[in-house]
């Protein structure tokens, strides 16, 4: 992929983009009978995996802001999936856990996984493969974001804006 290239199809936003959808579409069909969203699939597995979990934990987790969080867990209760409650001894902590319908529907999600890679067509290895790329990924971005910045110069003493050839650095 050349650097300076604008062409669409040599954007990784772009492939991320459309596989993230395809992905996640192939997805909508197998939560149906669950009555579960693709966001709110993933709220059940981190609930699955650990429970009760505070919500800023389960924020954290999923990578999921409060303001996104909230209304995903109140369909999940509405639906009779888990339940919130204030942390005893500091009401400031909201406590996210299942209940006995939100665990027993864990049997009916263990096909997931398997029927997904079928539907796919994509070796479980690959599909391995790409995860570890993709989280790779993430925790460089996460790494470089948490790096001090600094802002370019984009004009010189005279207020005239600043040219340089592609690839160099300010």
């Amino acid at each position: 992929m050349a650097g300076t290239s604008l062409a669409l199809d040599d954007q990784v936003c772009f492939a991320l983009a459309i596989a993230s959808r395809r992905v996640i579409g192939s997805y909508r069909e197998l939560l149906a009978p669950m009555r579960l969203t693709h966001p709110q699939y993933l709220v059940m597995l981190a609930l699955w995996e650990q429970e009760p979990r505070g919500m800023q934990e389960l924020g954290s987790v999923l990578a999921l802001d409060p303001g996104t969080l909230s209304p995903l867990l109140k369909r999940l209760e509405a639906l009779g999936y888990l339940s919130r409650s204030r942390r005893t001894g500091d009401e400031r902590y909201i406590d996210v856990a299942l209940t006995d319908d939100g665990r027993a529907l864990r049997q009916q999600a263990e096909v997931i996984p398997a029927t997904l890679v079928e539907r796919l067509g994509v070796p479980l290895a690959e599909l391995e493969a790409l995860r570890d790329s993709l989280q790779h990924l993430i925790g460089a971005i996460d790494a470089n974001d948490a790096a001090p910045r600094t802002t370019p110069k984009l004009t010189d003493t005279d207020g005239r804006f600043i040219t340089r050839p592609s690839g160099t650095n300010p």
